[in-house]
């Protein structure tokens, strides 16, 4: 099947975060099955000058935004085998970051629709366009509405996959008239709780919507997780599917990370003390064999469950354990933890800030990865961190329910330890668990080397969305 994949970011090129990984992974395992798979995506400032040298222009069109007429270039460099088109316009795109700007709702639509005028230019129509999230949920609603008649977009399917509900695109109504040029019975579809929805649309027009878990499907029926919209997505709940992501394998994989001090396997995994004891010196923290380093490796948003850490956190600092906190996010969390590190200097180190290697080191050398997310709708943490062999703690919401089954010491299976209520102690406790484990050396090397025999590769997913494309 031909497949264009559209998108906002997108590895190796641009990615702020899942989005972006998923997007350069998942086409890749497409193409692998034998699909003819491409990726689309803006043309933004950030994209670095070696990237840029691997492009050649391709051609160029006009894209039609209400009143406006706007130039859209054409680029595309091939990454692993799969091309990529890059949407050039400078007022759009030649900015400083990806999202955030006051008009992101006309950059977006503009580039949906440009995600549909370039079809002609580059002469590859496709059978499917898979689209991703509210920047790109537009692209159903435009070509219902605009192309489905012409030649080539007569037979094309539509799939919307849901990254993260909380963020929908919305705008001010005047946006369906004047920036999307939508005539007046469309704005219907448009239109959610007196606000222009983008992403609202896209569940409303689109032939198949997927999120990135069943569970998180399931959870986006409920209010708690929908963030207004559970109503809409019960009604459509018949086009509804879960299917969670995988995680780059070759990226990840503690054999060969040059980001680590020391590589093993799960045949090797002793070898794994060496990068703990490496990182300790580094943070200037004292190693011990037997006190067990914790790891949080996240945006410190309120999405990631910090509100129950922050009335337990003392409590649990009082046992015999460390604790390093990589990522960046909300000031209060921020400030918790550079806190937590003053008064407890010999046991805390709070890095603010973002790096990939030195999250490799942390996934390199944890004994206990704490991920107790508020919702998740897939989330790679706990993936990577068990392919790592850092134990993973989780909340049962979403991905991590689904990638995380709960260590049973009785017959040895699971890989983790879990809990369900959204409550500062039940997280308490599934951490005392995991380290009342932790100092049964047999029990932890058992649900240590569970997690790391794991495949949390692309095949199987990549199986499930060829098996949705064919069923349009």
């Amino acid at each position: 099947m031909k497949i264009l994949f559209v998108t906002s970011e997108a590895a190796p090129f641009l990615r702020t975060g899942g989005l972006g990984d998923v997007a350069g992974a998942l086409p890749q395992a497409l193409k692998a099955m034998g699909h003819d798979v491409r990726i689309v995506m803006p043309l933004y400032q950030g994209i670095s000058e070696e990237n840029r040298k691997k492009m050649h222009f391709v051609g160029s069109t006009f894209v039609d935004l209400g009143w406006r007429r706007q130039y859209a270039g054409v680029f595309e460099a091939t990454e692993n085998g799969v091309p990529y088109y890059f949407v050039d316009n400078e007022y759009y795109f030649n900015r400083g970051g990806l999202y955030g700007h006051f008009d992101d709702g006309e950059r977006f639509a503009f580039f949906s629709k440009a995600a549909l005028e370039i079809v002609k230019v580059t002469e590859f129509y496709p059978d499917v366009m898979h689209v991703n999230d509210w920047q790109t949920a537009l692209v159903p609603v435009f070509l219902d509405c605009f192309y489905r008649g012409m030649d080539g977009y007569k037979n094309t399917k539509t799939v919307l996959t849901i990254h993260n509900i909380e963020f929908q695109g919305q705008f001010d109504r005047f946006v369906t008239g004047d920036v999307l040029g939508m005539p007046q019975d469309w704005e219907s579809v448009l239109e959610w709780r007196g606000a222009c929805n983008y992403l609202k649309a896209g569940i409303e027009r689109a032939n198949l919507v997927t999120t990135v878990s069943e569970t998180y499907a399931a959870e986006l029926q409920h209010s708690f997780y929908a963030f207004g919209l559970e109503g809409i997505l019960s009604e459509k709940r018949y086009k509804l599917r879960g299917v969670i992501n995988g995680i780059d394998t070759k990226l990840y994989d503690p054999q060969t990370d040059k980001n680590l001090f020391v590589n093993y396997s799960a045949k090797t995994v002793k070898k794994r003390a060496e990068n703990k004891k490496n990182l300790l010196e580094t943070l200037g923290l004292e190693y011990s064999e037997n006190r067990p380093l914790v790891a949080i490796v996240s945006r410190l948003t309120e999405q990631k469950g910090l509100d129950l850490v922050a009335p337990v956190l003392d409590e649990m600092l009082k046992a015999d354990m460390q604790l390093v906190v990589l990522g960046t996010g909300d000031w209060k969390y921020e400030t918790m933890f550079k806190n937590a590190a003053e008064r407890y200097p010999d046991k805390v180190r709070a890095i603010i800030n973002f790096n990939g290697g030195m999250a490799q080191k942390i996934y390199g050398s944890a004994d206990i990865f704490l991920m107790p997310s508020k919702y998740e709708p897939c989330g790679l943490g706990q993936m990577i961190a068990m392919r790592y062999g850092a134990v993973p703690v989780v909340r049962e919401t979403g991905g991590l329910k689904d990638s995380v089954a709960p260590f049973d010491p009785t017959d040895g299976s699971g890989v983790g330890f879990t809990f369900k209520t959204y409550h500062p102690y039940d997280m308490l406790d599934a951490v005392w668990r995991a380290l009342g484990v932790y100092f049964d050396k047999e029990q932890w090397s058992k649900v240590q080397q569970n997690g790391m025999k794991c495949d949390f590769g692309w095949k199987a997913s990549a199986k499930k969305y060829s098996d949705f494309y064919e069923s349009l």
